[in-house]
């Protein structure tokens, strides 16, 4: 699968996170640490949901949550990435239901000229019936973006007259508390996936 273009100094800093992640692992095996924690990633943010109503990502405190950035029109890395992660939640769910119900999917759409609440809500309804879609203004998304150490932008025109959006493509779990905890392995499959919720969700 090819990942989508991203900047030089967007693919370094993502780059930086995953060697991170990668270099902390087998720590986190001998001394329980999660391989993102102390990271600076995440925080509130507000945007509109599928029902057009706010929904702040506060709103879920208490429980775990994972984010996605990318957008419901994506060709085929967001359809992928998503099948993995909510393949791998349902999974978790199975094995674990009290503990997988207090995990809170949320995608958030880097393209509202298109992704109005109804293109949201189909496409988060072919993942996960929990999964919560949203975006916001270009103003709301980059500060989303910023504080998730997430790159978007509108990439090339389609022959079909469309466009597509570049975007990273990291799905990152989060703790009760808003803290980050790992990145969700998804080019490993909803196996994997479910293994690592199960090593960070209790």
């Amino acid at each position: 699968m090819n990942h989508p273009v991203m900047s030089r100094f967007a693919h370094l800093a993502i780059a930086a996170l995953m060697l991170s992640a990668c270099s902390q692992e087998p720590q986190s095996e001998s001394t329980g640490a999660p391989p993102l924690e102390g990271a600076a990633i995440g925080g509130d943010f507000t945007l509109t949901g599928e029902t057009g109503e706010p929904v702040s990502f506060s709103d879920f405190d208490g429980q775990y949550r994972t984010v996605y950035f990318g957008y419901a029109y994506c060709p085929d890395v967001c359809p992928t990435d998503n099948q993995r992660a909510m393949a791998g939640l349902k999974r978790f769910e199975e094995q674990n239901p009290e503990l997988g119900a207090n995990v809170q999917p949320l995608f958030v759409s880097v393209d509202p000229e298109r992704d109005t609440p109804e293109v949201l809500t189909e496409f988060t309804d072919a993942f996960h019936p929990r999964l919560i879609g949203m975006t916001g203004t270009k103003e709301q998304l980059d500060d989303a973006a910023n504080a998730f150490a997430v790159y978007y932008s509108r990439g090339e025109e389609t022959e079909a007259g469309g466009y597509l959006m570049d975007h990273s493509n990291v799905t990152y779990l989060f703790g009760p508390e808003g803290e980050p905890l790992a990145m969700l392995p998804t080019q490993e499959g909803p196996e994997a996936v479910a293994a690592e919720l199960a090593k960070w969700v209790h």
